[in-house]
């Protein structure tokens, strides 16, 4: 399958494309920077401002899917409408996982005394999500990793779930970047969370 990655500079992109290309997947890396764009067999790179969405309709063009590891000052809707453009018909996103719900039920983002600078940093990206449950023609995905996202070794083990966040032995929740990248691919191949959110965690 040939996968845009947006974001393929950042720390998630550049695993994505380190994980899809492990799977002989070609890619096309897409980012403002080409500095800080991954290059290799099977990578094709495309600068572009991805905040435009005809922009975003050329650098994807002649992708079978897309992968967006964009920060929130890209909305859903330029996304999809790029996609669109370019007629594009499956996207998974990293998100957060503020809109997780803890174990008693409640969403991490609305329990008590969570702090309200956080709280804006993680306001986009639950506003991303809400907007992307609008969308009924792209077939989309919104992956929550933990909330202790890291620079760590691909271990391939994690366990999985949709709205409810998953704790370890020591009440964390974390994943690394590479093991969250095997969660998107597999999610891209297996396509289990069509028009919905998932959460992978240790």
């Amino acid at each position: 399958m040939k996968v845009a990655v947006l974001g393929a500079g950042g720390k998630a992109g550049k695993e994505l494309v380190k994980e899809l290309r492990r799977r002989g997947h070609e890619v096309i890396a897409t980012g403002r920077s080409a500095s800080s764009l991954p290059s290799g067999e099977g990578i094709e790179t495309r600068v572009a401002d991805l905040t435009d969405a005809e922009a975003l309709a050329k650098a994807v063009d002649g992708a079978e899917a897309v992968i967006s590891a964009l920060t929130f000052n890209v909305t859903a809707n330029t996304i999809f409408e790029g996609m669109k453009k370019a007629g594009i018909g499956r996207l998974i996103v990293i998100g957060g996982a503020s809109s997780l719900r803890m174990p008693d039920g409640t969403r991490i983002y609305d329990t008590p005394g969570y702090p309200n600078a956080l709280a804006r940093m993680v306001l986009p990206g639950i506003h991303h999500l809400d907007w992307m449950k609008l969308e009924q023609d792209v077939n989309w995905s919104y992956f929550s990793p933990g909330r202790i996202l890291f620079e760590g070794e691909r271990l391939g083990k994690f366990r999985l779930d949709t709205d409810n966040l998953i704790l370890d032995e020591n009440g964390e929740s974390r994943i690394s970047y590479a093991d969250a990248a095997i969660a998107m691919v597999d999610e891209l191949e297996q396509n289990k969370h069509p028009f919905s959110r998932w959460h992978a965690s240790y």
